[in-house]
């Protein structure tokens, strides 16, 4: 996936994964908390489920004609292979800006109006998929036709789309290189398509709903991670008052990035 930035606020999320944003005024201070969960230590093990993709990978492409291909790689997407615990599943929920159901892309019906999002200054200036539709087209199928680590999903608000957000086991993303992941770390990505959208709260309200529902859907993650450009005040701040603290900057190859996570042990106080 391409690099980019995603903000909820005003500008959306970075690339092969990205972060979001609506913008309010909070302490950009790391919060300090006791318990495991919340440590960040680096772990220079590989995880295991990587391991496992590694070696499964390595024996699909030793098969003659692709044999494994049709099994993993259905019209559907993956099927036995689901790296993030059923996203399509997950339903709507009930927030305080209404209620917001996470629907994965289906390319056909939903390009152009991702392609209009993505030429908006504000956005391109993070995700940086300006241009002619087949830019935000590769990006989205190279999602689409791979193993699942990444689900592409358009953000129904009381049944209208107004975002795009992707969701992915940041753990099996590039981005584990720059930070101590920890198996299971899902990753969110974000952007909020109108301009009338932004700046009023919804990115905050709607990164809380979306991690609180990873946490939820995911018995084995323990951490939601964000990696929104530090130029992205807006995204940045809208991560806090969603519950993340601010872990560390990392620097990415496309980016200086904010490490934000959202801690399962946290959840509750913050």
């Amino acid at each position: 996936m391409p690099s980019t930035d995603a903000s909820a606020e005003a500008t959306p999320a970075p690339a092969p994964t990205a972060g979001a944003g609506a913008a309010a005024g909070t302490d950009l201070g790391p919060v300090e908390a006791s318990g495991t969960d919340c440590e960040d230590t680096l772990d220079l093990r590989l995880p295991d489920a990587f391991l496992a993709l590694i070696a499964e990978e390595a024996a699909a492409d030793a098969k003659p004609n692709g044999a494994e291909s049709g099994a993993r790689f259905g019209a559907g997407g993956p099927d036995h292979h689901d790296l993030l615990d059923g996203v399509a599943d997950w339903g709507p929920v009930s927030t305080p800006v209404g209620v917001f159901h996470l629907v994965p892309v289906h390319a056909e019906r939903d390009l152009p109006l991702l392609g209009g999002w993505m030429n908006d200054p504000a956005v391109a200036k993070f995700w940086e998929l300006a241009g002619p539709q087949d830019r935000t087209e590769d990006h989205v199928r190279s999602q689409l036709s791979g193993d699942g680590r990444s689900v592409p999903c358009l953000g129904m608000l009381d049944g209208t789309a107004m975002s795009y957000w992707e969701i992915y086991r940041a753990d099996l993303d590039p981005l584990a290189r720059h930070y101590p992941a920890r198996p299971h770390d899902t990753g969110i990505h974000l952007l909020i398509g109108a301009s009338a959208d932004r700046g009023r709260g919804l990115g905050s309200a709607l990164l809380r709903a979306v991690a609180d529902l990873a946490l939820d859907k995911r018995p084995a993650c323990a951490r939601v991670i964000a990696e929104p450009d530090l130029r992205n005040t807006p995204s940045i701040s809208a991560f806090l008052s969603a519950g993340f603290r601010f872990s560390a900057e990392i620097d990415l190859p496309e980016k200086r990035a904010a490490l934000m996570v959202r801690d399962r042990s946290l959840r509750d106080v913050l």
